[in-house]
């Protein structure tokens, strides 16, 4: 089976020394990746910039930096996958110019105007075939499981893992997570606080058949 990751935060430019990001660091999206390959599939991860080592044993590694890139790299991956996992923090927008040189700082303000990116996992959805699985998380301050059930259906995903951001312990800048799970199916499944590596070896238990073997196809 063909699984692909995307994980990390993305970097939108202002100008060559400044950007805009988020805080995702990218352990839940990497410990997904190690627990697939330790269950032998085919797994490319697709890494936005962050300070951890690759898992061993992945049959690609694609790193990008901005939402454009990882949208191109997410959509060109996904056409062999049978599993999707979208888990990176893509940023939502960027700044409509880029300065070419580095902007100096004045006793005035700055207005800095912004525009949408690619919203990579709407466009994953829109391309989905038959057979094949798409996942996404959804990490939220409040109202978690309204926002995550509406994009689970606006995005036509099969699964979507959400997570509570700004709770010690939990989400962004931490070690542990707690997940809850939503099917199309209309399934809930709670995945209490634990270490990300085993929050991602229930979440591949529970959104993939059992016994699934390397080669093995949806």
């Amino acid at each position: 089976m063909r699984i692909v990751i995307s994980a990390g935060p993305t970097r939108e430019p202002i100008d060559p020394v400044r950007f805009l990001s988020n805080r995702s660091t990218g352990r839940m999206g990497y410990a997904l990746a190690s627990a697939a390959v330790k269950r032998g599939w085919e797994t490319i991860l697709v890494s936005g910039p962050v300070a951890l080592a690759a898992p061993e044993g992945l049959a690609g590694l694609v790193r990008v930096e901005t939402a454009a890139d990882m949208a191109e790299a997410m959509k060109r991956e996904a056409q062999n996958a049978d599993c999707i996992i979208m888990c990176a923090a893509v940023a939502d927008y960027r700044p409509v110019k880029v300065a070419e040189r580095k902007l100096k700082k004045s006793d005035g303000g700055m207005v800095l105007e912004l525009e949408p990116t690619e919203d990579v996992l709407l466009s994953l959805g829109r391309i989905k075939r038959s057979g094949q699985l798409l996942v996404g998380f959804a990490a939220e301050t409040d109202a978690v499981e309204t926002y995550a059930l509406d994009k689970l259906k606006r995005k036509n995903l099969d699964w979507i893992a959400a997570n509570r951001v700004g709770v010690p312990g939990e989400g962004f800048e931490s070690e542990t997570n707690a997940v809850v799970l939503f099917s199309r199916r209309g399934e809930k499944i709670v995945l209490p606080l634990d270490s990300k590596e085993k929050i991602a070896g229930q979440i591949l238990e529970r959104i993939l058949p059992d016994g699934r073997r390397q080669g093995d196809r949806l």
